[in-house]
C-alpha cells in the first residue's frame, strides 16, 4: 500500500452531534480535511466511516499516521519539519 499524503500536523477538532455518520479521509488527498471528498478514487486507498454515538467534540487525525483511524493517537509529533 502507498503512504497517504500528509495535508495537516495536528489533529482537527469538530463537533458532531449524536448520530451524525463522516467518513474520514485515508488518502490525505480530500480538499474537506478531515473528511472524504472522494479523492481516494485515484487511490489504493478507501475512507473510514464514523457515527457519533453521542453528541461531543471528536479530535480527527489530520496526519494520516494514526494507529486508532480516524482519531488522533498523538503520532503526527513523531513527523519530522
Amino acid at each position: 500500500m502507498s503512504k497517504p499524503e500528509i495535508p495537516a500536523t495536528q489533529p482537527k477538532s469538530v463537533h458532531l452531534a449524536a448520530g451524525t455518520e463522516v467518513w474520514w479521509c485515508r488518502c490525505g488527498k480530500s480538499k474537506d480535511q478531515p473528511f472524504c471528498d472522494g479523492s481516494h478514487r485515484v487511490t489504493d486507498f478507501e475512507p473510514v466511516a464514523f457515527k457519533a454515538e453521542k453528541e461531543g467534540d471528536y479530535m480527527f487525525c489530520q496526519c494520516k499516521m494514526t494507529k486508532t483511524p480516524p482519531f488522533c493517537d498523538g503520532s503526527h509529533r513523531q513527523l519530522s519539519g
